[in-house]
């Protein structure tokens, strides 16, 4: 919040608009206002907020920005419109009561400074007065008309003749109309309800893959527009392979502007009024409006494509760890071979190979590797490993389907998204942690982690590297950015993190870290130890008080001294969380037994509240953080889908079922891994037996489907799959 909560009227207009109680929107923006964090407030502050969750509490702090911004502005206009004096009561009051920026931009238009053009032109040589006696209509006739227009000629002012004069004379009406709030208003709704956006293909050879075909004889209504359509379009537009418009009936909107304009009550002067109604909305108008519907529907479809990819995100952060196992890496390549790392239980570096299974390797080389990759498994007892998805992928899953099998115990292999993998085994933080390995042999390492611990893995990479969105590169990236920024936080604090193992990247996400505090976190413990307790957070340096509070409830420490350290109860409940074990005739020792959770039942909630001045929203959470310490939420997803053979596309059939994972959810449908070398498709119309409108409310990144083959295209090496008629056990 960079501005303070007490400018009234902002407050008064976020409560009016939001469904929240306005005393919890007060509250929200205080404690705000004050520095707490987002996640702090909602998991510690629940009865200050009525139980208000993250987004709800972005929602209110947006809405509050927006009218701070709104006001802002108004006093801006205001005060020039004043300045120039031509502020009147009407015009006033109008601008007081606009509820959008775009209404307030609509009524400062007549005002703002404007560039030299042909109106001001015609009312520097003093045409101004004509022209709004024209606008009058005095049943004037047509003699006198020219009569009075012969006065205004001056061959000085280049106003030859009553020609040019009467030229002037339009162009400072047509600039007049133009400026009218109420044409622009009711040009946009009107465009908005009845217009449609075409496409026509300009440069076919321009789309060599054909990816824009169905664009290229377009028209659908704005109202219909899908954002992925939105974006689709805009992109081919932007590479020369269509021409698009927007297209709506100007006959009815010059016909209604006229209305609104013309008096009639003077032949002559109507039709001077009639064409330049015309040409304000050919020229000025209609050009406006074409472009800020155009940008609205891009804003529509940028944020959907951002919501699409934060959820995507979200699913993919909080795919399960596979706690305790050790994984071995696998970044497949052809030429260079294939790199493998093998980290222990708790992602720990501790050993690295290259072999090469595929051509163009020398036959001798390619006989080597598949002994060489099963001593190496045998070697570190490795029952886990993780393939990267890029290039010779599938040839390097069958290799290892086919090697596996001559191993004397049982081994899982997963296919693990490596987008961003390379990204990261470039940058600096991947150098100063295996100075040692060569970028592709620390991406095999990061690839290993992905499995174990996704989180904390995908956390060092830029999230918009992590390739599970829709045309995020055509978006605002800053706003994308944030959008990411905010579903980072939200996973990392709603999980909590490892205090004696979280690195800095992953600390920096905790509620109130900074960079550098976090930095100072890691180089204390690497100084002094492992932490033993969360009070020693306060002797770490630049860790004040403030940040202590924020963040020390999201940080685990695992055996510590203070076993409560080990749940999400922060340290400020202590009290009374004792103070319910002694209710209970129970230990710390005791947390997470099946006898605490029996007996938390027993408790008298509303006493306990009363006594301890405590909401009952907090006693809940202590209590659940008492019965299940160390709980982490990830527990309860679905783990990785563990094959140990392979298919090729080929050996698909029609109709046949197979178990899959879902790699990407779009606006259209969701992209799902079955084992074969391409992702087989969902369209959004397959995706159940009843009508989809949001394919993420039908299914996530990481969840295990079940889907039937619909077609097979081998050409073009595409599958349509089926979700319909399929249970989902």
């Amino acid at each position: 919040m960079t501005e303070t909560i007490l400018e009234p009227k902002a407050l008064k207009q976020a409560q009016q608009e939001l469904t929240f109680k306005p005393a919890a929107v007060t509250a929200v923006l205080t404690m705000l206002d004050e520095g707490n964090t987002v996640p702090f407030i909602a998991r510690y502050r629940k009865e200050r907020t009525g139980n208000l969750d993250e987004v709800q509490i972005r929602t209110i702090e947006t809405t509050f920005e927006r009218f701070m911004a709104l006001n802002k502005r108004k006093d801006e206009v205001l005060r020039s419109i004043t300045e120039q004096g031509k502020l009147t009561p009407a015009l006033q009051q109008a601008l007081e009561q606009a509820a959008k920026l775009q209404q307030v931009e609509d009524l400062y238009l007549p005002y703002k400074q404007k560039r030299k053009s042909k109106a001001t032109v015609a009312r520097a040589h003093g045409l101004a007065p004509l022209a709004e006696q024209v606008r009058q209509q005095p049943n004037f006739s047509r003699e006198q008309w020219e009569k009075t227009a012969a006065q205004y000629c001056d061959a000085e002012q280049e106003l030859p003749d009553v020609a040019a004069v009467w030229a002037g004379v339009h162009e400072i009406l047509a600039d007049e109309f133009g400026d009218v709030a109420t044409s622009r208003e009711w040009t946009r709704q009107y465009t908005q309800r009845q217009g449609a956006l075409t496409a026509q293909v300009k440069d076919e050879d321009a789309d060599e893959k054909g990816v824009y075909r169905l664009y290229y004889d377009f028209s659908q209504p704005l109202a219909k527009l899908a954002p992925h359509q939105v974006l689709a379009i805009n992109r081919a537009e932007k590479e020369g392979i269509l021409k698009v418009a927007l297209v709506v009936d100007t006959s009815v909107i010059v016909a209604h502007l006229t209305r609104q304009t013309d008096s009639r009550r003077n032949q002559f002067a109507s039709e001077l009024v009639q064409a330049a109604v015309a040409d304000a909305y050919k020229r000025f108008i209609g050009p406006a409006i074409e472009r800020e519907l155009r940008a609205k529907q891009k804003e529509l479809a940028d944020a959907q494509a951002i919501n699409v990819f934060g959820e995507n995100l979200r699913h993919l952060l909080l795919q399960p760890p596979l706690k305790g196992k050790v994984v071995l890496g696998f970044d497949p390549a052809y030429r260079t071979g294939c790199k493998l790392a093998v980290v222990d239980g708790t992602g720990k570096f501790l050993d690295k190979l290259v072999i090469y299974p595929h051509k163009p390797a020398s036959q001798k080389l390619r006989e080597q590797a598949p002994q060489q990759f099963l001593d190496f498994l045998e070697k570190y007892q490795v029952t886990m490993i993780a393939i990267g998805n890029g290039t010779a992928s599938r040839e390097s899953e069958q290799f290892v389907a086919e090697t596996i099998k001559q191993s004397s115990r049982t081994i899982y292999y997963v296919i693990v998204n490596e987008a961003g993998a390379s990204v990261y085994s470039a940058s600096d933080n991947a150098r100063a942690e295996f100075p040692e390995l060569h970028v592709e042999e620390r991406s095999a390492v990061s690839i290993a982690r992905r499995l174990q611990d996704p989180l904390s893995e995908l956390l060092k990479i830029d999230p918009r590297s992590v390739g599970v969105g829709q045309y995020q590169h055509d978006v605002s990236q800053k706003a994308l950015s944030e959008q990411l920024d905010i579903v980072v936080e939200n996973v990392v604090n709603n999980v909590g993190v490892d205090l004696n193992t979280a690195s800095v990247d992953l600390l920096q996400h905790i509620s109130g870290l900074s960079a550098t505090i976090s930095a100072n976190i890691v180089a204390y413990r690497n100084e002094n130890g492992r932490f033993a307790n969360r009070k020693q957070l306060q002797k770490v340096p630049r860790l004040g008080p403030k940040t202590y509070q924020q963040a020390v409830g999201f940080l685990r420490i695992i055996a510590g001294t203070e076993p409560l350290d080990n749940t999400d109860i922060h340290p400020e409940s202590y009290p009374i969380a004792a103070q319910i074990l002694q209710e209970l005739h129970l230990t710390k020792a005791d947390l997470g037994s099946e006898q605490l959770q029996t007996f938390s039942r027993l408790l008298d909630l509303d006493r306990l509240s009363a006594n301890n001045q405590v909401g009952r929203s907090t006693l809940r959470d202590i209590i659940s953080g008492l019965c299940k310490p160390g709980r982490d939420l990830r527990d309860n997803v679905p783990a990785p889908l563990l094959r140990q053979d392979v298919m090729s596309i080929e050996d698909l059939q029609m109709g046949m079922e197979l178990q899959g994972t879902v790699r990407n959810v779009v606006d259209f449908g969701a992209f799902v891994d079955i084992g074969v070398k391409h992702d087989g498709f969902v369209h959004i119309s397959q995706l159940a037996d009843h009508f989809v409108k949001n394919p993420s409310a039908e299914v996530a990144v990481g969840d295990i489907v079940k889907v039937k083959i619909l077609n097979i295209d081998l050409e073009r090496e595409r599958i349509g799959l089926t979700m319909r008629g399929l249970s989902r056990d």
